[in-house]
């Protein structure tokens, strides 16, 4: 498999290959493949769910001797690959819902700890996207869910998932915090 970027990882062990890749993947763009070189054996387990909690797809792994090369997509599988999407909710209408009070439904913020800690919209529900499937029995089916992250990939994934579970009334706010002007509050206030 051809890769557009290449991270080697070799000699590294747990969590090392998954540091460097994350790092990579900041730097490639949407759609960019990247291969990952490695001797842990763990790396295989660890990039997948990495991946899968990410929002980006493992493509798979093909080994020359005791090097595995991993093959990962930078945001995850192309639409057709994906099925049918949850629907978008534009960020300026959604923001305009909030400032008005005139959202009904759950918020649910799907970034990483230290993200939503860094600043969330006020009431939202954290749960981040690595923790979704345990923990969607927590929500309720027949309320209307916004899901939000950064950009509006990981509350993609998020959204698939609830879908798989069941859930019919979701929305995915695009393109999520990176671009979001109303009223964000830290963790703690």
């Amino acid at each position: 498999m051809k890769a557009d970027s290449v991270v080697d990882a070799k000699g590294l062990a747990c969590p090392m290959p998954i540091v460097k890749t994350k790092k990579k993947m900041k730097e490639v763009d949407e759609g960019h493949i990247l291969e990952i070189l490695a001797t842990d054996k763990g790396s295989t387990a660890d990039l997948k769910a990495w991946a899968k909690s990410t929002g980006h797809e493992y493509l798979g792994l093909e080994s020359q001797g005791e090097v595995l090369h991993h093959f990962l997509r930078k945001g995850g599988a192309s639409s057709e690959q994906k099925g049918q999407q949850i629907p978008v909710q534009p960020l300026e209408q959604f923001q305009h819902m909030v400032l008005t009070n005139a959202l009904d439904g759950l918020i649910l913020d799907v970034r990483e700890e230290d993200e939503y800690k860094a600043g969330h919209i006020p009431g939202a529900l954290h749960i981040a996207l690595d923790k979704i499937e345990s923990r969607a029995v927590e929500l309720s089916k027949t309320q209307p869910i916004y899901l939000i992250c950064h950009s509006g990939r990981r509350s993609e994934v998020a959204g698939q998932q609830l879908k798989d579970q069941g859930f019919t009334k979701l929305w995915n706010v695009v393109p999520g915090m990176m671009h979001y002007a109303g009223v964000i509050e830290k963790k703690g206030e």
